[in-house]
């Protein structure tokens, strides 16, 4: 069972450098463990919690991006990856996609939410 919690993040802070071109990401607070936001296009981002799928009830059950090719995350306590461009899961324990949240970008200011 998946940790279930409401969440609203705002982002338009000259701090997140990060997103500004295709393929940055960065982490925030929020959801269960944290939110990870990927910039997927010119006006298109996605955000997916931090807690993995797999046994998310266990504290060490947590992805984060594999910076060695920054296209994955990885939860390496069960070893499962997914890929940052749609949460999918692609090897390792875990059966199901990340829990993913909806953008919205207006040109300037990130909503993500549920």
């Amino acid at each position: 069972m998946l940790f279930r919690s409401n969440l609203t993040i705002y982002i338009n802070d000259p701090q997140n450098i990060a997103l500004t071109t295709i393929g940055g990401w960065k982490y925030f607070s929020g959801g269960n463990r944290g939110v990870v936001v990927y910039r997927k296009g010119q006006s298109e981002f996605m955000a997916y919690e931090r807690t993995c799928p797999y046994k998310p009830e266990e504290p060490s059950s947590m992805v984060e991006v594999d910076t060695s090719n920054n296209i994955f995350l990885i939860d390496r306590s069960c070893n499962s990856q997914f890929l940052l461009s749609d949460g999918s899961n692609i090897s390792g324990a875990a059966l199901i996609p990340l829990r993913s949240f909806v953008t919205i970008f207006d040109g300037t200011m990130l909503r993500v939410t549920n």
